[in-house]
């Protein structure tokens, strides 16, 4: 698989497994594994959670927007927020360094798996819960991904973005 170049950037919602499915892709590629989230943090000095609280969804809508529009990585996987694609601007460039993956899971599914909504960082804007955010966000995780794959276990997820890829580049 020729991925040295290119990157490969995961979009889904917050529990969906973007970082763990991530880390074992970049691992199973011979990549580097970059997570959005943790660049936004290193870069602020803030949790994202803080971020929020402190500044508000619009400043973090921005910051994420620019780190995510300079970000300059080559032959990484990119776990992105689940945020990231309110930013055209960011997922054009994202885009434009290799296919992005949505990791699709129903919204039973992500309500199953997220336990601590208040701490988590979730760019929720007042009045959404997670079944609003999740029917506002969807449309634009599919307008943005080159491959969907639904996620189910690590491994057959990781396995399934590997073939996905690998036909892209034929």
């Amino acid at each position: 698989m020729n991925t040295h170049e290119n990157n490969i950037t995961l979009i889904g919602m917050p529990g969906v497994g973007k970082s763990t499915v991530g880390v074992v892709l970049a691992k199973a590629c011979g990549m580097a594994f970059v997570d959005t989230d943790l660049v936004i943090q290193e870069e602020t000095g803030l949790l994202l959670q803080e971020i929020i609280d402190q500044k508000g969804l619009d400043a973090f809508a921005e910051i994420e927007e620019d780190v995510l529009s300079r970000l300059d990585v080559h032959g990484s996987v990119i776990a992105t927020g689940g945020s990231a694609v309110y930013s055209d601007k960011a997922m054009k460039h994202l885009g434009s360094t290799g296919p992005i993956v949505y990791l699709r899971a129903s919204c039973e599914e992500i309500i199953s798996r997220i336990n601590n909504l208040d701490s988590r960082g979730i760019a929720l804007k007042p009045g959404y819960t997670l079944e609003t955010l999740y029917a506002e966000r969807v449309p634009l995780y599919e307008k943005y991904a080159d491959i969907t794959v639904d996620s189910f276990s690590v491994a057959a997820t990781v396995a399934t973005i590997r073939e996905g890829v690998r036909n892209l580049n034929r």
